[in-house]
C-alpha cells in the first residue's frame, strides 16, 4: 500500500503537470483508485495526486453520495463570502489549523474519462476543493493561517 507523503517533501511545495489525456503516461482510472485507496486507508476527506508522489493535477475526495476525482482542476470563481473552521491534513499529521477559505467555488475539472464538467460546490466540499488545489499548486495549509498559530503547530510538528 502507498503511503502519504509527509511535509517537508519538497513534492508537497511543487506545482503539479496537468494530465494529458491525449498521451497519458498512466491510466487515469488506475490514478483514482491508488488514490481512494490511499485516502480511504487514513480516513481522509480528499487527497492530492502529489500527497502520493505523483506530479499530475488530480485529486480526489468523498463525497456524501460517492466518492469522485478531479483531473486538471481550475477554480473559475469564488464566493466573497467566506468563514474560518480548522483543518487539517493527511501530509501533516496532528497539525490542525484554523484556515479562512471561501465558502462556495465554482469548479471546472476533467472526469477521468476525459470529459469537462463545470460545477458549483459549495460549505464544506467547497473548502476540500480549495484545500486539494493549494496542494496541487504547491501550497502547503499551513502557509493559509495565521503565522503566530502555524509557527506553534508546526513546533509540535517537528517536535512530535
Amino acid at each position: 500500500m502507498i503511503d502519504v507523503i509527509r511535509y517537508p517533501n519538497s513534492i508537497l511545495t511543487t506545482r503539479t503537470i496537468d494530465f494529458d489525456f491525449n498521451n497519458p503516461a498512466e491510466d487515469p482510472y488506475q490514478i483514482v483508485e491508488r488514490m481512494l485507496q490511499v485516502m480511504q486507508k487514513y480516513n481522509g476527506v480528499g487527497l492530492s495526486a502529489n500527497q502520493i508522489g505523483l506530479p499530475y493535477r488530480v485529486f480526489v475526495m468523498r463525497g456524501t453520495e460517492y466518492n469522485f476525482a478531479c483531473f486538471n482542476p481550475k477554480i473559475v470563481s469564488m464566493s466573497e463570502e467566506t468563514n474560518i473552521l480548522e483543518e487539517g491534513c493527511l501530509s501533516f499529521p496532528g497539525v490542525n489549523l484554523k484556515i479562512k477559505r471561501s465558502l462556495e467555488v465554482r469548479l471546472r475539472f476533467q472526469t477521468p474519462n476525459g470529459g469537462t464538467e463545470t460545477k458549483v460546490f459549495n460549505g464544506l466540499t467547497a473548502r476540500v476543493i480549495q484545500h486539494e488545489i493549494d496542494h496541487l499548486d504547491g501550497i502547503a495549509f499551513i502557509n493559509r493561517a495565521n503565522r503566530y498559530h502555524r509557527d506553534k503547530a508546526m513546533k509540535g510538528y517537528y517536535n512530535g
